[in-house]
């Protein structure tokens, strides 16, 4: 997941909108999939967060997140069959309540994940940061620590993608399909990942201090956020998806 998060560039309605309309937006989404309770609804909900991906023209990045969770929804779905015994047996141990039960948490995971991906994929984090303090009034310090961590995810897997290139030109295997061996051996890989993060850490801690961090407030950053008609218009979206899951 090296470039799920990473901001595409565009000029679409998505693109255009606050930063806290689109947190607004993907929220919206995330609470409507926990509680609809239809498989049509959890269906409609995903394919919203898709269609408005291939509108913003991140719909690749979306669909790499997607490839990296089905397989976990795969598990839920048949963990969910094993434990889950109400209903009539369809097939072995998979009973109708069971197959319902795991399809559902299947959608209701692929459903929450997408739509934060897509309002990261359609922000700038620096705009998402300075717009959380002014609108939502977040200390900057809070906002500067999420959008930082999230900025951190692609440089640490790029670290750990070099890592294991100089592990494997050492003559260590890690395309073994075994996953118990995949797991010890990536296990070592942890000690120089994590003081190679240490190192980043103080760095960028330092940086920080130097630029005053501690001096920023509200009225600090140059760039002003206001909400438009644009921005109250994805309000009352995301309100009406929240009623909809809620009914439906």
């Amino acid at each position: 997941m090296v470039n799920v998060i990473d901001y595409v560039p565009g000029n679409t309605v998505l693109h255009r909108l606050n930063p806290v309309a689109k947190l607004a937006l993907a929220a919206g989404i995330i609470v409507a999939t926990f509680l609809a309770d239809t498989f049509p609804m959890l269906v409609g909900l995903l394919a919203l967060t898709l269609a408005l991906g291939a509108y913003a023209g991140v719909l690749r990045n979306l669909l790499s997140l997607l490839k990296l969770l089905v397989p976990l929804a795969v598990v839920m779905l048949v963990l969910q069959t094993v434990f889950m015994r109400g209903g009539d047996v369809l097939l072995a141990w998979v009973t109708t309540e069971g197959l319902v039960t795991g399809g559902k948490a299947c959608l209701r995971l692929l459903g929450v994940a997408l739509p934060l991906i897509l309002m990261l994929t359609v922000t700038k984090l620096n705009d998402l940061s300075n717009a959380c303090v002014e609108v939502l009034h977040v200390p900057y310090r809070y906002a500067f620590t999420f959008t930082t961590a999230l900025r951190f995810v692609p440089v640490f897997s790029q670290e750990m993608n070099a890592i294991m290139e100089a592990q494997t030109a050492r003559g260590v295997e890690y395309d073994t399909r075994n996953p118990l061996k995949k797991i010890r051996l990536m296990l070592p890989l942890c000690v120089p990942l994590l003081v190679s993060s240490v190192g980043k850490t103080d760095a960028t801690a330092l940086a920080a201090e130097q630029r005053g961090f501690y001096l920023r407030t509200r009225q600090s950053s140059y760039k002003r956020y206001p909400f438009v008609g644009l921005d109250v218009g994805a309000l009352v979206v995301a309100v009406v998806l929240i009623v909809a899951g809620a009914l439906l």
